[in-house]
């Protein structure tokens, strides 16, 4: 901490000591700079940003496709599989694809979508609500825990 300087001192100095002056946050008042090695800072930040890194989780998107007359023993797979995918944190995305003359009985395909939103109530919340896109009818769920 050497204190408030004018900037053609700092630059004396810098060069004094054979290091560079690096202005670390512009936006303070007065500028906040630093007089080191360039090429040593860079490789401080790009070692912060690569822990950083390190510590994300990246939320994936799982999708499930149905259809409006699916079997009893499918839906529980399919179940099954949306409940591993929101304990392991990722969103799950519910498409009921119509077919033909399907797309008639819309109403089939959202008491589906309906009952498996309602059998993974405790694990997870709705981030998009039920709605007809085209010939398919799209949900996506997220887990408690994550915050859309």
């Amino acid at each position: 901490m050497i204190g408030v300087m004018s900037t053609k001192e700092a630059l004396k100095r810098a060069q004094r000591e054979g290091l560079d002056l690096i202005e670390v946050s512009p936006n303070a008042s007065p500028p906040v700079c630093r007089i080191t090695d360039f090429g040593k800072y860079k490789y401080e930040q790009e070692k912060k940003q690569h822990e950083a890194k390190k510590k994300q989780k990246v939320v994936a998107i799982k999708e499930l496709k149905m259809r409006p007359n699916i079997a009893m023993g499918d839906f529980n797979i399919k179940l099954k599989s949306a409940e591993k995918f929101l304990k392991d944190g990722d969103k799950v995305k519910i498409i009921m694809q119509f077919r033909g003359r399907e797309i008639t009985h819309v109403e089939v395909g959202m008491a589906v979508i309906v009952k498996f939103r309602d059998a993974l109530l405790e694990l997870s919340k709705i981030e998009t609500q039920p709605k007809l896109e085209g010939k398919s009818i799209i949900m996506v769920l997220s887990p408690k825990g994550i915050i859309p």
